[in-house]
């Protein structure tokens, strides 16, 4: 309970530090604008992500590829160039870290998928939610995903109570931003000491976000696992 209040209030802490950003008379496109500049300065500039006054993840530079290349190289990133995507169709920037064991979601089927997560604000340049901390450990994030012919939707189970997406936010939607890499990428379980679940980073503008992104228009960062959970 503890760790869920500070949550919250970081949540509220972070949200007043973007409104403060925005002046009453801001327009829409205005917010838009400065959305663009504070990705392309995360892009840009050598970046590692904070959390209580340690490194929790070393972003670096980006090396941003489009989509043509993306294809030519089947559908993979370069770790070495610290390569990602872009999307022109909704703005999202993907890096493929791994692909996973298992295989891809195929049409007319229906998973659950466990996911752990980090959440950084950009624009107020924070770790905003995560649940791949200790707390979280028996309730994270589990997505219910289904594919029909191409097009992904999914929901946040909450028969567990929901993990810190749902606790932070309310709501079972999942970002539309968070189901870009399930096109790429396989969903599977660890069985041997040598698998490795799939991991993806995302750059999600706020059209592509949670509720909140896009009600105050800001973009997130992300680091996120995705498992296949146990039938």
């Amino acid at each position: 309970m503890k760790q869920l209040t500070a949550n919250i209030i970081l949540l509220l802490v972070l949200t007043a530090t973007v409104l403060s950003a925005c002046s009453d008379d801001e327009t829409y496109a205005e917010k838009k604008e400065k959305e663009r500049d504070a990705i392309a300065s995360f892009i840009n500039r050598d970046v590692a992500l904070m959390y209580d006054g340690d490194t929790a993840l070393y972003v670096g530079k980006i090396n941003v590829i489009s989509e043509d290349q993306f294809q030519a190289q089947d559908s993979t990133t370069n770790l070495e160039r610290n390569e990602y995507v872009l999307f022109g169709n909704n703005g999202v920037y993907m890096q493929i870290v791994r692909k996973g064991v298992g295989e891809k979601l195929q049409s007319g089927q229906s998973k659950r998928v466990i996911a752990r997560y980090l959440e950084f604000n950009i624009l107020a340049d924070s770790i905003q939610t995560r649940n791949d901390i200790l707390y979280y450990s028996t309730t994270p994030d589990i997505i219910d995903i289904t594919n029909s012919y191409g097009t992904f939707t999914a929901s946040f189970n909450i028969d567990n109570g929901g993990g810190a997406m749902y606790r932070t936010y309310n709501s079972t939607s999942v970002p539309s931003g968070w189901l870009v890499p399930f096109t790429y990428i396989n969903i599977g379980r660890q069985i041997y000491e040598d698998d490795e679940i799939s991991k993806v980073r995302l750059i999600v503008p706020h059209s592509q976000g949670h509720s909140l992104a896009n009600q105050y228009v800001y973009p997130c960062f992300y680091e996120i696992t995705f498992q296949q959970m146990r039938d």
